[in-house]
């Protein structure tokens, strides 16, 4: 007997349009749990099923972590950086660290040439973030305030192939960040981006990529990349 292909109903399309545009525009970012089943349900109007069918679907496509006796959690925030996720989960963080530098080098350099008096008012906001999160002690609002200013600096680059792929990465880098630094900020791990702001706002290209290309190294965990 031939297999026939499954048809998903129109309805479960729409809650899995409407879920996935919840995640796409930051309402439920990375990390963050999304409303149980009966939230869902009550919010969308639509019968338990469906919306289980939606949560599954996105789950499947690593949009979504369906954790027994926790809740869902948003772990990506497309299908490919889903794919990423779990491609690279357990690459080697020197490779993560090697891939890091190219990517902001490049977007580095690039910012120096094209950024506007906006983008530096938004990177001397967020790495006096950066700073203030590394001074309260708390490490994970310092992985987060790390990671917003080093995809400003990919903005600032205004090249939306790149800022999609870095984008995409995100959660591999933030995982990688997340294990380097622990559960404990130390002093010795502290690495100073002001020269790395300057350098952008001078429009300088070449001291830009040098600054960047540098810092994913200081990871303790990207062991030494001399090879």
């Amino acid at each position: 007997m031939p297999l026939s292909s499954p048809h998903r109903s129109a309805l479960a399309d729409q809650v899995i349009s409407q879920l996935r545009a919840q995640i796409t525009s930051g309402e439920w970012p990375v990390g963050s749990r999304i409303p149980t089943e009966p939230e869902l349900v009550e919010q969308l109007g639509v019968a338990r099923n469906t919306v289980r069918e939606a949560v599954r679907a996105l789950a499947h496509n690593g949009l979504l972590d369906i954790r027994q006796g926790s809740g869902t959690y948003v772990v990506a925030t497309s299908e490919l950086a889903g794919v990423m996720n779990r491609r690279f989960a357990a690459a080697e963080p020197r490779h993560i660290a090697e891939l890091r530098s190219a990517l902001e080098a490049s977007a580095a350099r690039l910012a120096a040439r094209r950024r506007t008096d906006h983008d530096l008012r938004q990177l001397d906001t967020l790495l006096e973030r950066r700073e203030r999160a590394w001074e309260s002690g708390a490490a994970e609002a310092f992985v987060e305030a790390d990671a917003t200013l080093h995809m400003a600096i990919v903005a600032a680059a205004h090249n939306e192939v790149l800022a999609e792929i870095y984008a995409d990465l995100g959660g591999v880098l933030r995982d990688f960040l997340r294990a380097d630094v622990g559960e404990e900020l130390r002093p010795e791990g502290h690495m100073d981006h002001s020269r790395l702001v300057a350098a952008i706002r001078a429009g300088d290209g070449d001291l830009a990529a040098a600054e960047a290309g540098v810092h994913p190294f200081g990871c303790r965990l990207a062991g030494t990349e001399g090879d």
